[in-house]
């Protein structure tokens, strides 16, 4: 990073932290943005998530972020729409392996935001596909937690109509939910 630049936090993500279906302004990107400045951090927060987004699509693009932003961390938040649509797990983890891999070698810190599916898929596929965060950040040693939509996801005066994605009131709590990971990481 050059000169007196300040430090570059990427969300790397899909819908749930593209801040789909509500103001962007809304967003827990948003709010963690204003949680540093609160805070004496320095960083600024770049949103790179895109609605609909699989780890594939991310694949395809870490390249891009990495080079255009220079992140000092990488804020992970992919997997959600891989599972949605059935991906095997072993694909999922694979993909991961490589986005977390290319941040690293660049240089980044690496945060990695867990997910569930909904229980419909079947016990062994959500175990399968739960299993695929801890896998991937114990093997490559990245900080994580377990569950991103932790008390939200079963709320329905948390999420939109359609019961996936969190609304505007939800924020809050998704920021609460990733900031003791992020601030850990931003003190070492």
């Amino acid at each position: 990073m050059a000169g007196a630049e300040e430090p570059t936090i990427v969300i790397f993500g899909d819908s749930l932290s593209a801040g789909y279906g509500i103001e962007v302004d809304q967003s827990w990107g948003n709010l963690l943005q204003a949680r540093l400045k609160e805070q004496g951090y320095e960083h600024r927060v770049v949103n790179a998530s895109i609605s609909g987004e699989t780890t594939e699509g991310g694949v395809t693009r870490i390249d891009s972020a990495l080079s255009d932003f220079s992140p000092d961390l990488i804020i992970l938040e992919l997997g959600g729409n891989d599972g949605l649509r059935g991906f095997p797990p072993t694909r999922i983890e694979k993909n991961l392996e490589k986005l977390i891999v290319q941040a690293k070698s660049s240089g980044a810190a690496v945060i990695l935001l867990g997910i569930r599916i909904p229980t419909n898929y079947g016990s062994r596929y959500s175990a399968e596909f739960e299993a695929v965060f801890r896998n991937v950040s114990e093997r490559l040693n990245v900080q994580w937690i377990e569950f991103f939509m932790e008390g939200i996801a079963l709320n329905d005066d948390l999420l939109q109509e359609d019961r996936i994605h969190p609304n505007a009131s939800a924020q809050p709590m998704l920021l609460d939910n990733a900031w003791s990971i992020i601030s850990a990481t931003l003190q070492k």
